[in-house]
């Protein structure tokens, strides 16, 4: 018994190391999937707090996997990782049967797995953290006390660390459809392979007090305006594979509306795209953004600011195209406000946070 506790310990312990570490690679991206669980229960006022929330998740998560391994007081964390587990299990078992949610973001964008696929991990470590719970009195470390402090500690350090890193700088590993190598048209793209959703309208009317649905194949045969109406949703038919475009909803749009998408993928020279959400910090930016202007300008490389505030955008910077896009696109390419996208067509070449203006310049400079 002791040598399968042994295991099942080495098991745990790896997969929530594993789930802590990929997911302290991108945060933020943790922290816009909590937004999306809580606009489907409309609990939109905890939006703000989603990224410390994220934060202390994936530090835990880390830590729980090393303490777990080590069988550090496994009284304290086995009760831990048990809600713990719950907790997920209850958030992918929604997912899965709610069908309102694509996927969870258990281990992230880098490995993204089906509402299926997490419910099974989740049921999976639920039983083997039982398992753990109901024996962790007999659990005892090996370690000791002042090997196993540093050990905590530096799990601890080692994913703050790393966290405040990547949320200035993007992330070590960059796993989304807009990494560098890939191109934009191609990401937009459905997948040939692709079925969609049988989708149906039904429609809610009322007559004579009573209340009546029905499909638009179905109106029924006296239907006209004594017939009141109520609501109208899509019934789901028949389910399709869930293949679709990794980009959707991607589009450059001049300041006056224009979409201008195509022509700005079309052009044949370098050129750089500043992806900025927002203006809230613009001022922690600008002089660097002006520096990689006129870097870019020896290069004859033209420098363009792709914003979903472009009112502020064009209250600060005068000499500088300025284009429209999503906010929720943007936060998607671009982690770090402001992030540079070196761009060959649709080609995305290089990217970069605004803090890191040597790679940046060095990128301009390389283009011959």
């Amino acid at each position: 018994m002791k040598t399968t506790l042994l295991i099942i310990r080495w098991i745990v312990g790896l997969l929530f190391i594993f789930s802590g570490l990929v997911k302290v690679n991108d945060p933020l991206g943790l922290s816009y999937k909590m937004q999306e669980f809580f606009e489907v229960w409309h609990w939109t006022a905890l939006h703000d707090y989603t990224l410390p929330m994220a934060f202390v998740m994936n530090v835990f998560e880390v830590v729980a996997g090393v303490a777990v391994i080590i069988g550090w007081r496994m009284r304290l964390f086995s009760w831990l990782l048990l809600l713990l587990i719950v907790f997920f299990t209850f958030l992918t078992g929604y997912a899965l049967f709610s069908g309102k949610i694509k996927t969870c973001g258990c281990f992230g964008d880098c490995l993204p797995l089906t509402p299926a696929q997490s419910f099974g991990k989740d049921i999976f470590l639920l039983v083997l953290i039982l398992v753990l719970f109901v024996m962790r009195k007999k659990i005892q470390t090996s370690v000791k006390p002042v090997a196993a402090a540093v050990l905590l500690f530096l799990a601890t350090a080692g994913s703050v660390s790393a966290q405040l890193y990547v949320m200035k700088h993007l992330p070590f590993v960059d796993c989304l459809p807009y990494k560098p190598g890939n191109n934009l048209l191609d990401e937009m793209k459905t997948p040939v392979n692709a079925v969609p959703d049988s989708i149906s309208i039904v429609f809610t009317y009322e007559k004579n007090g009573r209340k009546l649905e029905f499909d638009q194949t179905a109106f029924p045969a006296d239907f006209d305006s004594t017939y009141k109406f109520i609501d109208r949703k899509d019934r789901i038919v028949k389910k399709g594979n869930g293949l679709q475009a990794r980009i959707v909803d991607f589009s450059l749009l001049t300041v006056d509306g224009q979409d201008t998408t195509m022509e700005i993928l079309g052009q044949p020279q370098p050129y750089i795209l500043v992806f900025a959400r927002d203006m809230e910090n613009v001022n922690e930016w600008i002089d660097g953004f002006h520096a990689v202007v006129r870097s870019a300008a020896d290069k004859q490389i033209p420098v363009m600011i792709v914003t979903a505030d472009a009112d502020k955008a064009m209250q600060s910077f005068k000499d500088v195209t300025i284009l429209k896009c999503d906010a929720t696109v943007i936060k998607t390419a671009a982690r770090v406000v402001p992030t540079y996208f070196m761009m060959q067509k649709a080609n995305i070449i290089d990217k970069f946070s605004y803090a890191d203006k040597g790679k940046i310049f060095a990128r301009i400079n390389s283009v011959k």
